[in-house]
Formats: C-alpha cells, structure tokens, sequence
C-alpha cells in the first residue's frame, strides 16, 4: 500500500545553506577575476543548481561566459563546496520537531531539491539526517528537474508514495510550481531564498515556522 509523503526541497527550506553557498561561489568566481556575491543576491541565484548559480553571478557582474568556462568552474564549485561540507549549514529551527511529528503520525518523508544529487546527499548525511527520508532526489537524478512534474512524481516513486497523499514544501517559485505541475498541494515558508514573498507564489498553505507543519495541516490540505 502507497504510504502519505511529505516532500522536502533542501536549501532554504529543510537546511539554511547561505554561508556555504556564498563562500564556494566567491571562492569559484573569484578565481576569474570577479568582485563577490552577497547574501542578498542568493534570492537571484539559488535554486536552479550550480551551473545556473555561476551563469548568474557573471550576469550579475556584467560578464558572459562560455559552456567550457561553465563546465569547468562548476567542477571547482563542487569540490570546493563538497570538501567543506557540512561547513555551517544547518536544519531551519523546529525542523527536527516537526519531522519527528511527521514520521510518528505514519508520514514517510523524502527531498526533491535540484542541487545535484551527490551533494544533496553529501549534505543530508552529514547533518546525520539521511535515515529520515525514504528517497533523496537531486537535479541530475532524472532527465528532468524541477519545475516539471516528473522530478516530483519520481521522488514519490521511488519513496513508495502515493501522489494523492502527498503535500510538497518549499520556498521558491519551483518547489510551488512542481506542486502545482504535478496536482499536488504545496506548503510555502518564507524563510528561504525566494526572490519574492512566498504567499505571493500562492502556495497552498503557508508556514512561518517549521512549529506549524503538524500532521493536521497536512491531512486539511490533502483533503481539499
């Protein structure tokens, strides 16, 4: 029998990757001659995966870049932000709690995040938390990632899931659209890195603290 699943994006919903990020970009594009990023560019470029996070901080210094040039720095941000990891990254407060309440009502959990997926899971074990989730996706897990459908509704399959009983949490425009794309409900925190309110990406529901994300929201929003 398929069992209800709730579905995790990872940086800036389940774990706070800021510092971590900012440093292994700087580290990467700094070695091209480019001035740092700061925090409050992450909303622009975090959640597409590295290769966009890159492209993005040259756009943002005005400078352009070739897929050669992309290919190979992506190769020194992965080492350096693997090697480093968990570095500071940390879970957002009163997610252990709230995962606990999750898996004690009978809800398996899993991660559907588009950082690929070796360092996904480089990062969930090294916060000791990978034997919470029953399936752990990245962006290069399937031949397509978030938003589009199927990197959800594979990131249920593989967890045993039933995508009528699943509820997808997230803090950006493609954690709510895969939701959507897939016909399932979403919950928005806005603690992350969008670059807009999340209520205005009109999520299901949304959460200001993991405190909220109780076994009875989530069976409201599957019984919509």
């Amino acid at each position: 029998m398929s069992a209800s699943l709730v579905v995790f994006d990872l940086d800036g919903t389940l774990i706070d990757t800021a510092h971590d990020l900012v440093a292994s970009l700087n580290h990467t594009i700094g070695l091209e001659g480019l001035d740092p990023v700061g925090y409050g560019d992450l909303t622009y470029l975090v959640g597409h995966g590295g290769q966009v996070m890159i492209k993005r901080a040259f756009s943002l210094r005005g400078r352009d870049i070739t897929d050669g040039e992309l290919e190979r720095m992506l190769d020194v941000f992965v080492e350096h932000y693997a090697a480093a990891m968990p570095g500071v990254s940390v879970p957002y407060p009163g997610l252990i709690e709230a995962m606990d309440r999750l898996s004690g009502a009978g809800y398996r959990l899993a991660v559907c995040t588009n950082k690929m997926e070796g360092l996904a899971r480089r990062l969930i074990d090294g916060l000791g938390l990978t034997a919470r989730f029953a399936a752990i996706t990245g962006g290069d897990t399937f031949a397509v990632r978030k938003p589009d459908a199927e990197h959800l509704l594979g990131t249920v399959r593989l967890a045993e899931g039933d995508p009528k009983r699943t509820v997808m949490v997230g803090d950006s425009l493609n954690d709510i659209l895969v939701a959507r794309n897939a016909g399932v409900p979403s919950i928005g925190v806005p603690f992350g890195y969008s670059d807009v309110p999340v209520a205005e990406l009109e999520p299901s529901h949304v959460v200001t603290h993991f405190d909220e994300l109780t076994p009875d929201l989530i069976e409201r929003l599957l019984a919509r």
